[in-house]
């Protein structure tokens, strides 16, 4: 344990279990913001302070402070969403929200633009309709992701309540949020205790996902502890446990890097929440927390050794990991148009460019959704790929909610390119503090000339994956992208090329801070040669391995089975 700490580990400490002087905050009406060290603790309630970027330097001149608001995000394990929380949701959207709902690539929602007198009815507008924002932000174990659709069979049905157990056990206990938004009572003759977390919960973020195979539709190698379901003879099995995956790096910093989840073993179901504690509570005890770019479990792992590892969570656990089952994925992207559960129910897969759902004069999403959940009698569930699934629909109710996609604008999955379809972007400008560059607001700009190129060479409809960032720092899971470009600054990024189509191959620098013009036409010219000499239906990022047009990714980048999969 370092003795030497980062300054949240002193804020964490001193903080009453996350109360700080949030409450004092909230109530203070000169300004719209709240203090430094309160916005680190507001992020274990599930919300960061941010400011419109976009006029910061106007109110700077006209001697104001900058337009502080919100950002809320929900704690929705797998994504699962019933009809009557949706239509709270878009309430609160309406009510206190700008920029409608958006779907995140954790599989929930984040609320933008919340100004700080909303703040607290917007919680607890949130905890009225069943759900809560509590860990989905902090040094915790966030939102627990899954594969979507788990009604397509008995077996995705009880992943889906693994992912519920794994999010429970993983609650703070702290009673600091029902204190500060919940109005509940202090408990003032009974001291605290977080079994799991301590009185400084983690180092740093810690993430949880699932993946049923043969779809990695959660990224699973991204997360710091990725689950692979092992499903045979229509028996869930257990579970293939891979850990220190991560996504965030840091430009110029060579110790910083993107890692893949490592296969350390198989669990069986009875054994998987003290396998996944002992992995929580290891990274709790021997992850860094002098410094934070270096907190994360993938740093802990590659300082101590993965065998180390393996082994201290065996000691601590009681559990002897079995060797790693077989398994295979085809693709990490999701499901469009209709599909049908072996229950005769029925599934519609729609895309969501950037998880944005608002009404603009492409579409009026939002209100098309809202429309949806009237008459909807099943489920909504958010992807990993911010996009959306209309879950158990009756075959005889098919009709209508075809008839709401096509008047809504909704079902642009039936003419959009390939490219598209498989694209994600993070928020970035104007509200996020670590944006470098533009991402949401740059894909619809991106994309046409992305096509235009495409179309060029015969390859409109080539499923490739494109994922933009505005930072380094990786929720668009850029590293994992055939195609990626992470923010360097206004107008320049760095272009990343070569991930595979299963999430099992992180992508390599090809340019490093280019603008526009530069990274089109380095992919004209590659996307020419893919058209001319690729086989078969070979994806562009095996294309680009094979050929040589990149390098093949370095060891330390990769995952590192112990026990070999086939």
């Amino acid at each position: 344990m370092s003795t030497r700490l980062s300054e949240l580990e002193t804020i964490k400490a001193n903080s009453r279990h996350l109360r700080g002087t949030i409450v004092e905050g909230l109530a203070d009406p000169i300004t719209g913001a709240i203090s430094d060290d309160d916005n680190k603790l507001l992020k274990f309630h599930g919300s960061y302070q941010q400011d419109d970027r976009d006029i910061r330097d106007e109110r700077r001149r006209q001697k104001l402070e900058p337009a502080y608001s919100f950002m809320v995000r929900a704690r929705l394990p797998g994504g699962v969403v019933t009809p009557g929380q949706w239509l709270a949701f878009d309430d609160i959207a309406r009510n206190y929200a700008t920029r409608g709902l958006r779907i995140t690539t954790r599989q929930t929602f984040q609320w933008h633009g919340v100004i700080k007198r909303d703040l607290k009815p917007t919680l607890q507008a949130i905890h009225h309709a069943m759900a809560t924002t509590i860990a989905a932000c902090g040094d915790v174990n966030r939102q627990v992701v899954s594969s979507v659709n788990p009604h397509l069979s008995s077996q995705h049905r009880l992943v889906q309540e693994w992912a519920d157990k794994l999010s429970d056990h993983f609650i703070p206990r702290t009673r600091a949020y029902h204190e500060i938004w919940l109005d509940g009572e202090r408990i003032t003759d009974e001291p605290e205790q977080e079994p799991i977390y301590g009185d400084t919960y983690l180092p740093r973020k810690f993430k949880m996902g699932i993946a049923i195979p043969p779809w990695n539709d959660s990224d699973v190698f991204a997360q710091d502890l990725g689950l692979i379901a092992i499903i045979e003879d229509g028996t869930l099995q257990g579970f293939n446990v891979a850990i220190g995956g991560g996504m965030g790096a840091t430009h110029g910093d060579d110790s910083t890097y993107p890692r893949l989840g490592s296969v350390i073993g198989f669990v069986p179901p009875e054994q998987l929440i003290a396998m996944a504690e002992g992995v929580v509570t290891l990274q709790r005890d021997h992850g860094n927390r002098e410094e934070r770019k270096h907190a994360r479990l993938k740093y802990t792992l590659d300082h101590h050794g993965l065998e180390w590892f393996r082994q201290q969570l065996e000691a601590r656990t009681g559990v002897t990991l079995q060797a790693a089952r077989p398994y295979r994925f085809e693709q990490n992207a999701d499901r469009y148009g209709w599909t049908e559960g072996e229950d005769g129910l029925w599934h519609l897969g729609l895309y969501i460019e950037s998880g944005r759902l608002w009404d603009t004069e492409g579409g009026r999403l939002q209100t098309g959704v809202r429309e949806i959940a009237k008459a909807h009698a099943g489920e909504f569930r958010m992807t990993c790929n911010q996009n959306l699934v209309i879950a158990n629909v009756r075959r005889k109710d098919r009709a209508r909610i075809d008839a709401l996609v096509a008047e809504y604008g909704l079902d642009g999955y039936l003419r959009h390119s390939g490219i598209r379809r498989y694209s994600i972007a993070c928020v970035a400008l104007p509200t996020c503090g670590l944006a470098m560059a533009e991402s949401e607001r740059y894909a619809p700009v991106l994309l046409p000339k992305l096509e235009a190129l495409l179309d060029k060479h015969g390859l409109l409809d080539a499923p490739i994956l494109l994922r933009l960032s505005g930072c380094p720092n990786g929720c668009s899971r850029p590293y994992l992208g055939e195609i990626a470009l992470v923010g360097r600054a206004l107008g320049r990024y760095d272009l990343r090329l070569g991930a595979n189509f299963t999430g099992e191959r992180l992508n390599t620098l090809y340019r490093e801070n280019v603008a526009e013009p530069e990274i089109l036409a380095a992919l004209d010219e590659l996307f020419a040669a893919y058209a001319a000499t690729r086989e078969g239906d070979e994806k562009f990022g095996d294309f680009l391995v094979r050929s040589g047009a990149i390098p093949a990714p370095t060891q330390k980048l990769i995952p590192i089975v112990l026990d070999p999969v086939v």
